[in-house]
């Protein structure tokens, strides 16, 4: 059994998601990879934490009136501080195996989305401080990124990683420590998943949950339309609108295809943009180097093979895509020579 003395005076790295947030512990390494959901519950008129993590996303579109399941992070940056509060708390003290009795928190490294402003840059700190961590530093996603992927972000090479994360494409060109270049988009993971719900119920008259279109996503999802014109097929349940009444169909790969190509071509056209905007010398790097594909949304079936296709350079998805940014972060917090060069404290 873990002590409550275990880690409780190791740093911890967290990469706080839109979707999910992954937790990196000094020395230990991943302790906590859980969605970034919480269910509150209103008492007498009091709101207090049920559930977070894995637990409140079980209850998602399925509380009661006096529950209610809220993802407290949109597009990468905090849209209800109190309630992320609550939720990066109860990560710190899961990772630390419970409440530690020591009277000061933990040193966290944090990423932020590189566009985010000054404003949202100290609301995370504010978060992350209120929540009981002691020395709170911001590194941008792309470096972190680039860093957990394994590429060489010290060296005078020009390197490009793409992050899809939930609710966000961070696109980073890196080189000497230092973002040559980077751009950002409000498409992600969450985009993919409401293009299949509008897709469903635009062609088929059935209302799906979050849930669902995410676990088609999933199953079936792909960037490219199958050879055969159909590909794998999944059940879907729903209401349906015009009756009003339960109701099931089945969903093709070629149509979950059909619906995420909106989102994935934002995306392609956010890393060409990037390409277009490198220096000279840089992108010379990058055409050697390749792109490097991190984060869940590079996990949808066929999307390297769109980018390569699109930008004509090589493609690679990481080798723990969803667990890269809290990788980076935490290879920073342990590095001193990175930590002194990439830190924003």
């Amino acid at each position: 059994m873990r002590s409550p003395f275990s880690f409780a005076s190791r740093g911890v790295a967290i990469d706080l998601g839109t979707a999910n947030t992954v937790v990196y512990v000094s020395g230990v390494g991943i302790v906590t990879n859980e969605p970034s959901v919480v269910a509150m519950e209103t008492v007498n008129g009091i709101r207090k934490v049920r559930a977070v993590g894995d637990d409140a996303k079980l209850m998602m579109g399925k509380t009661p009136g006096n529950l209610t399941t809220i993802r407290p992070l949109r597009a990468g940056v905090i849209a209800d501080l109190e309630v992320a509060e609550e939720m990066i708390k109860h990560f710190i003290r899961k990772a630390h195996g419970g409440p530690s009795r020591f009277s000061r928190g933990p040193e966290v490294v944090i990423s932020i989305p590189s566009g985010a402003t000054s404003v949202e840059r100290r609301a995370i700190r504010d978060a992350v401080t209120n929540a009981g961590g002691d020395r709170v530093s911001l590194i941008e996603e792309p470096m972190a990124a680039a860093i957990g992927a394994g590429l060489p972000v010290a060296d005078p090479v020009g390197s490009m990683v793409v992050d899809i994360g939930g609710g966000t494409t961070e696109v980073g060109v890196i080189s000497l420590q230092g973002l040559a270049f980077s751009r950002a988009t409000r498409v992600g993971g969450d985009r993919m998943d409401e293009a299949i719900t509008s897709y469903v119920r635009r062609n088929f008259n059935l209302l799906i949950g979050e849930g669902t279109a995410e676990r088609v996503k999933l199953e079936i999802g792909s960037a490219v339309r199958p050879g055969d014109g159909t590909g794998l097929t999944t059940r879907v349940r729903g209401r349906d609108v015009g009756r009003g009444v339960p109701a099931e169909i089945i969903l093709s790969q070629a149509q979950v295809s059909e619906a995420l190509s909106e989102p994935v071509n934002q995306i392609v056209e956010v890393v060409r943009s990037a390409l277009e905007n490198t220096q000279p010398e840089i992108a010379a790097d990058v055409i050697d180097q390749g792109i490097t594909m991190t984060g869940g949304g590079s996990l949808l079936r066929g999307f390297d093979t769109v980018l390569q296709d699109s930008t004509g350079l090589p493609v690679r998805i990481a080798d723990d895509p969803m667990s890269c940014v809290a990788l980076g972060a935490g290879q920073t917090l342990e590095d001193k020579v990175l930590r002194g060069a990439l830190l924003a404290a």
